[in-house]
């Protein structure tokens, strides 16, 4: 008879069996419960990004020194140019790049009409000369002339007082007729009408010399002040070097005819140098003289103001003049470029972000992180400076946000940020 494996077999206990399956059935529910309720609590996002590919920034409270960035160019603070005095021909004495001292003769107009005007004026300044020599001569014998006519009527006066004496007392004796004192008289009296006469003219003649004479002096002085204006001219046509510092650009060919008053060349004067920045019109009317800039060349900062402001807008942007405040600056040249930041507000104590991306979306609206989630708010931006901008509403100190592009986000309401 074969045995069975009855021998073999294990009893199990029904109860213990029924304990375990109830404590894994409850921890089954357990984790199915709180899965349940992590995913009740949690809050619905539209989609999902890589957190660090995200820019992130931490508003905080601070200074805020709002400002515009320009780009420029060192320029020399007096660089004249010097222009021709009369058309002609030039004669360029300097290069390019020469140095010059102030009032060394750096070119010279030839102007052969101007040359033969002096001439002719000076030939006719000594025609006048002469013709005034000659009148002074001729009003010396017209008031000898006169002077002689009025003696004559004095010593013709003299003797009809005589006659006419001599006569009062002969007809007392009755040694004259009564004829002859009349004519006596007569005599008398026209001597003194002759001599009254003669002494008229002769004020009158002198008078009118002089008149003559002085309307010859005026036209003689005129004649020269003539002729030193042409010899000024013909000084001037040596043109003088008005700086200290080197020839910039020759703006003519030698030997080139010349127009009046074109330029011929520019100086610069090494001795200052200024920064000329050229500022977005949208800023225009905030900018103002003596405004604080900071101008940054190569590796060196240096502080300076606003000297000067152009009236017009060219290429959408106005033109600016910055005067260092640093003496004798060294290592700049002229044309060299730099980068200029104007300091336009110093705010304190504001709630500000770092710029970025973010504020091409309008302004109005920024991505804040609680708990992985970031979600849309509404803000409104306020100042802003190269690096930071400043946050008027919507947000808080210690508010996290997106300040990379929204674009991805299409609007979005919240964003789920996997790590």
């Amino acid at each position: 008879m074969i045995k069975d494996t009855s021998a073999q077999d294990i009893v199990i206990d029904g109860k213990g069996m029924s304990k375990r399956k109830l404590a894994v059935g409850g921890a089954v529910l357990l984790l199915i419960a709180f899965a349940a309720n992590a995913i009740i609590t949690q809050p619905k996002a539209s989609m999902s990004v890589d957190r660090n590919a995200l820019q992130i920034a931490t508003l905080e409270n601070g200074d805020l020194i709002r400002d515009v960035t320009a780009n420029g160019r060192i320029v020399a603070a007096n660089a004249p140019q010097l222009y021709a005095p009369e058309q002609g021909f030039v004669n360029l004495l300097v290069k390019a790049g020469d140095e010059v001292n102030k009032g060394q003769t750096v070119a010279v107009v030839e102007s052969p009409e101007l040359e033969n005007q002096l001439k002719q004026q000076r030939s006719e300044f000594k025609r006048l000369e002469g013709e005034l020599a000659r009148q002074e001569l001729d009003a010396r014998r017209q008031t000898l002339q006169l002077t002689k006519q009025l003696d004559l009527a004095s010593v013709d006066l003299d003797a009809a007082e005589r006659e006419n004496r001599r006569a009062q007392a002969s007809i007392v004796n009755n040694l004259i007729s009564q004829i002859d004192l009349e004519k006596a008289v007569d005599d008398l009296a026209r001597a003194k009408l002759n001599f009254k006469h003669a002494k008229q003219e002769v004020e009158l003649a002198k008078d009118t010399l002089a008149f003559e004479l002085d309307s010859a002096r005026s036209t003689v002085s005129t004649q020269g002040l003539v002729v030193e204006e042409l010899e000024r001219k013909i000084n001037d046509l040596q043109i003088l070097a008005s700086v200290n510092g080197v020839v910039g650009n020759l703006l003519v060919q030698p030997r080139a005819l010349v127009s009046k008053n074109l330029a011929l060349m520019t100086l610069v004067d090494l001795s200052a140098y200024e920064a000329e920045v050229n500022v977005a019109e949208s800023y225009a009317n905030e900018l103002s003289l003596g405004m604080p800039v900071e101008i940054r060349i190569g590796n060196e900062r240096l502080m300076g103001k606003l000297a000067s402001i152009s009236p017009e807008i060219s290429n959408r942007e106005v033109t600016t003049r910055v005067r260092f405040e640093q003496d004798n600056i060294s290592n700049i040249r002229q044309n060299q470029q730099v980068t200029a930041r104007v300091l336009l507000e110093n705010k304190s104590n504001v709630l500000k972000v770092r710029r970025g991306s973010f504020i091409q979306a309008g302004g109005f609206i920024a991505y804040k992180i609680e708990n992985e989630i970031a979600t849309r708010v509404n803000i409104e931006l306020g100042a802003s400076s190269m690096r930071e901008v400043e946050v008027l509403n919507g947000l808080q100190a210690n508010d996290q946000i997106i300040i990379s592009n929204y674009d991805q986000f299409e609007n979005a309401d919240t964003v789920l940020l996997r790590n």
